[in-house]
C-alpha cells in the first residue's frame, strides 16, 4: 500500500522540527502519524507480509545500486570513491575567469601538458605565417548580376 506524499515547493525550509530533515515535505511528527495510520490499515495478519516485501525491495535496489557502481568501474576503469568531484563542480568556472587567463597566457608554453615545447612554437610560427600570407592575398572580386537577370539557382544543392 502507498501512503500519499505532500511534496512541499518552498525548498528555503528544508529542515523539520529540530535538526530532523523533512523528506518530501513531511517532518519527524507527521511521519510518525503516517505510519502510525499505515499499520492499522494494514492490519497485524498482513504486516509481516508488508515489512518482507518492503525488506526485498531494499535489498533489491543496494543490489542495483552495487550492480551500477561495478559496471561503471568496469566501463570507465576508475572507482567512483577516487573521482575528485569538486573537480567537476560548474559553479566553480567562471567564464570571465577562463577567457582571462587563456589571453595573459604565455603563448610559449606546450598546448597541452604531454606535448613537447617544440609544438607550440610551431604553432605560433605557423600563425605568424598566416598572417603574412593575408597581407599578400589578391582582393576578393563580387560581381553583380545585371539588373532583372534572376540569381543562379542548382536544384541539386538543395
Amino acid at each position: 500500500m502507498l501512503l500519499p506524499l505532500a511534496v512541499s515547493g518552498n525548498r528555503q525550509h528544508d529542515t523539520g522540527e529540530g535538526n530532523l530533515p523533512k523528506v518530501f515535505g513531511i517532518n519527524g511528527p507527521e511521519f510518525f502519524l503516517l505510519l502510525i495510520i499505515g499499520i492499522l490499515v494494514i492490519g497485524p495478519k498482513r504486516l509481516p507480509e508488508y515489512t518482507q516485501k518492503l525488506a526485498n525491495l531494499v535489498k533489491e535496489v543496494r543490489r542495483m545500486a552495487s550492480g551500477a557502481r561495478e559496471q561503471i568501474k568496469e566501463e570507465v576503469g576508475i572507482d567512483i570513491d577516487e573521482v575528485d568531484w569538486k573537480k567537476y563542480d560548474p559553479r566553480q568556472y567562471d567564464p570571465r575567469r577562463i577567457i582571462k587567463e587563456a589571453l595573459l597566457d604565455d603563448d610559449s608554453k606546450p598546448v597541452s601538458a604531454g606535448a613537447p615545447a617544440v609544438a607550440a612554437v610551431a604553432s605560433t610560427a605557423a600563425v605568424t605565417a598566416g598572417a603574412t600570407t593575408a597581407a599578400h592575398r589578391p582582393e576578393r572580386v563580387i560581381q553583380q548580376l545585371p539588373a532583372g537577370e534572376a540569381a543562379p539557382f542548382d536544384t541539386e544543392a538543395t
